[in-house]
C-alpha cells in the first residue's frame, strides 16, 4: 500500500509540474493553447525517452532501449475479489469522481473555478483572482493527467517511451466533451466508451457475437457513432 501511494503521488506531482508549462505560456503570455499543447506532447515523448534510456543505462551501460519491463511490480496495483481481478485505481477513480463533484458544485472554490471558465470578466469584477483560479484548474488537470498516464502504463506488457498511447489522450478529450464537462456525465461517457473498446477485444468469447463475424474495429467505432 505504501508503494502504491508513493508511485501515485509521484505521477500526480510530475503531471502537475509539467502542466505549469502550459499555464505559464497560455495564462501569462496568452499563447495559443493548441500550439503549446502540441509542443508539450512532442516534448513529453522526447523527455520520457531520455529518462527511460538513462534508467536502463544505469542498470546496464549497454542497454540503450526505451523500454522498461516491470511485470512483477504491476501485481501490487491489483487485487482480487474471488475470480475477478481489479485495479486499485478503479477505487481511486470512484473516490476522485465523488470528490470532483463535491468540490465543483458544493464548495466556494468550485463555484469560483467554474465562473472563471464560463465568464472570467464577471468573476474578475467580483474580485476573484482569475489568474490564480486558472492556474489551479490547469495544475489539477495536469495532476489527473499524470495519474492517467501512469494507469495506462499498467495496462501494457512493457512500458515503452515512444509516445504511442493508441489515441487514448484524444479519447479522453472526446469523453470530456461527450460528458458536457460534468463529472458524473463524464464518468458515464467513459464507461460507455470503455465498454465498447473492451468489447472489441473480448467479443470472440461470446458465441452469439462471434457468430455475427463483426470485426473488432466496428465495436471500437460504436462509442464515436453513438456520440
Amino acid at each position: 500500500p505504501v508503494m502504491i501511494v508513493m508511485v501515485c503521488l509521484a505521477a500526480v506531482l510530475c503531471g502537475a509540474l509539467y502542466s505549469l508549462l502550459l499555464a505559464v505560456a497560455a495564462i501569462n503570455f496568452n499563447a495559443d493553447q493548441t500550439i503549446i499543447g502540441t509542443a508539450m506532447n512532442m516534448l513529453g515523448t522526447a523527455l520520457a525517452t531520455v529518462i527511460v534510456k538513462a534508467l536502463n543505462m544505469i542498470a546496464n551501460p549497454a542497454d540503450v532501449s526505451s523500454t522498461i519491463a516491470y511485470v512483477e511490480q504491476k501485481k501490487a496495483f491489483y487485487f482480487n475479489i474471488g475470480a475477478l481481478e481489479l485495479s486499485w485505481f478503479m477505487v481511486i477513480a470512484v473516490v476522485l469522481l465523488i470528490a470532483s463533484h463535491v468540490i465543483l458544485y458544493k464548495t466556494r472554490f468550485g463555484l469560483r473555478l467554474r465562473s472563471c471558465g464560463e465568464n472570467p470578466q464577471a468573476a474578475d469584477s467580483l474580485g476573484i483572482n482569475v489568474y490564480k483560479m486558472r492556474y489551479a484548474g490547469t495544475t489539477i488537470s495536469g495532476a489527473l493527467a499524470g495519474m492517467g498516464g501512469f494507469v495506462y502504463s499498467l495496462t501494457t506488457a512493457n512500458c515503452t517511451a515512444n509516445g504511442d498511447v493508441a489515441g487514448f489522450g484524444f479519447l479522453a478529450l472526446a469523453v470530456m466533451i461527450f460528458g458536457a464537462w460534468h463529472p458524473l456525465k463524464i464518468a458515464l461517457a467513459a464507461l460507455l466508451f470503455g465498454f465498447f473498446r473492451a468489447l472489441g477485444n473480448v467479443y470472440s468469447g461470446f458465441d452469439f457475437l462471434s457468430a455475427m463475424n463483426i470485426p473488432s474495429v466496428v465495436y471500437n467505432m460504436l462509442p464515436y457513432i453513438i456520440s
